[in-house]
This record gives structure tokens, sequence and C-alpha cells, in this order.
């Protein structure tokens, strides 16, 4: 099983998610820690190669932009309520960032 790491606030603002929204983004992440996909989710190409958006409807919508493809971990970039149809630019250039500096340290070890 491969571990969580949470960049940024990550770990925080699903801590802030209503308890039944937690307990599934939770759900969703121990299957992608083993290799499987979660029920609800899209890929993110605009964040980056490999980057994967989470879809939660509980409590509310939540959504958590993670990466597995790496052997090592699930990287969680960043996770938020939605509050509109479409991700708001602030989350995917947050998601974005998180994901540049990820593959920029990679490279550097």
């Amino acid at each position: 099983m491969k571990p969580v790491v949470w960049l940024g606030d990550s770990l925080a603002r699903v801590r802030d998610f209503a308890p039944d929204a937690r307990r599934e983004a939770g759900l969703q992440l121990g299957r992608v820690q083993l290799g499987r996909e979660p029920v609800d989710w899209k890929p993110m190409p605009s964040v980056g190669l490999g980057v994967n958006e989470l879809r939660v409807r509980a409590g509310g919508a939540v959504r958590v932009i993670y990466m597995a493809k790496f052997v090592e971990a699930v990287y969680v970039l960043h996770a938020f309520q939605k509050k509109s149809r479409k991700t708001a630019r602030t989350h995917i250039e947050l998601a974005r960032l998180r994901f540049r500096s990820l593959v920029r340290d990679r490279r550097q070890h």
C-alpha cells in the first residue's frame, strides 16, 4: 500500500470537509493507495500528466486533486469544497504549482 503525502494545506482542507465527505474521500484515497481506481474521478491534464481529480458528493461536492503515478506514494496536491459547476482557476493553479514543485524536487534527489 502506498502512503499518502499531503502537499501544502491539503490535509487541513480535507479535515475541514463535512464528516460524510471526509469519510468518503478517505475511502476513495484508500482505493488509490491499493492501486485501484476511485469510484468517481477524472484526469486533470491541465494540472499535469498523471494528475487526477477525485470527486466526492457527500455533504456537498468536494474535490481532491492527486497524483499516484510515482511508485513511492500518492501525492495529494490540493483539496477543496466545490462551489460552482466549473472548477475555479485558483484551485487549478494551486494544484499545478504544487505539481511542478513536486516534479522539480524529485529531479533534484
